[in-house]
């Protein structure tokens, strides 16, 4: 099964180094960097309102794992968002490149 998995970055640093890392290790085939989002939510009982970069990672379920601790150990974030959506269907050429990516 392939994956789309999120996360988001505190910046376009940190974004750029954990993508070009994830596809250098063959963890991911693609990473797309989405700047400029804005992410609402509380921390330590307080409201934060902050900027951030998402990442959409392309994977697959066998991969994940290793990718999961991979983010972590290269991530700023005490508490890192690390979310996998399976993929229900795609163009049969593209899905088949991602695997090949991965190997």
């Amino acid at each position: 099964m392939y994956q789309l998995v999120l996360t988001t970055c505190p910046d376009e640093i940190v974004a750029q180094k954990i993508a070009q890392q994830l596809v250098t290790e063959k963890l991911a085939a693609c990473v797309n960097i989405i700047p400029n989002i804005t992410s609402v939510y509380y921390w330590q009982d307080e409201l934060q309102c902050d900027s951030e970069v998402q990442l959409l990672i392309k994977t697959d379920e066998k991969t994940f794992a290793a990718l999961n601790e991979r983010i972590n150990q290269l991530h700023p974030y005490d508490v890192v968002e690390v979310i996998a959506l399976n993929i229900q269907q795609g163009d049969k050429h593209y899905l088949n490149w991602i695997t090949n990516s991965l190997k």
